[in-house]
Parts: structure tokens; sequence; C-alpha cells
């Protein structure tokens, strides 16, 4: 038995669960795996990849989001377009010797990064 613990999910805290679940689940083609009151869990995008999870808050957390997704994307422009579409949006973009990535926020403004060439 090994003492290493396992990434079972990644948890947001959102105020509007139905909403994120939505968006996330279209822009990742996974659905809903299980809900409980306040708590909702989608399917993996792959197998032994973490799940992610939405459990439902009062209040927005304030200031910037203490843990963030990246996520890589072969046509990050096309990703891009694509969670604007959902109602996400774009916060900024950054490179660094090449590597470029973008700050995004779902519809609540948690913010993630999408990364390409």
């Amino acid at each position: 038995m090994s003492n290493v613990p396992q990434l079972g999910s990644i948890v947001i805290n959102c105020t509007d669960v139905d909403r994120l679940v939505e968006f996330w689940s279209r822009l990742l083609d996974t659905e809903e795996a299980r809900r409980f009151p306040g708590f909702v869990w989608l399917t993996p995008t792959s197998e032994g990849a973490p799940s992610l999870a939405f459990q439902q808050v009062p209040d927005p957390t304030p200031g910037r989001n203490r843990v963030h997704l990246d996520f890589g994307a072969e046509d990050r422009e096309a990703t891009i377009a694509r969670v604007i579409e959902l109602g996400g949006s774009r916060i900024e973009d950054h490179e660094i010797q090449g590597f470029h990535w973008t700050v995004m926020g779902d519809p609540e403004g948690n913010e993630f990064c999408v990364a390409g060439h």
C-alpha cells in the first residue's frame, strides 16, 4: 500500500453550480458524474485523470484564485474562442521564450489558463 495520495478531483467554489456545470461540461465534452446538495462532479476527461467538481458557496471568493487549472491546447485561439462563446472571458495573455498562455475566466470569473503555441 502506498502512502502517496492520488488527486481525485479539482474543486471550484461557485455561487451558481448549475451554470458552471453547464459551462465546464460543454467546454471539456464531459458530463455530470454525480450530484449531492451543493456539490457536483463531472466525469474525468480521460482514464486516470482527476474529475472537476463544483461546490456551492454563498459568496464569491475575493481576489485571485488560490488554485487554478492549466489546459494545453493544440489550437489555443480556437479554444479561447470557444471559452468566450460559452460565456467565459479572456483576461490576459502571456509569453515567455516562445511559450504562450492566456488567462481566462469562467462565467463566475474563476481563472484558468490555456497554453499552446
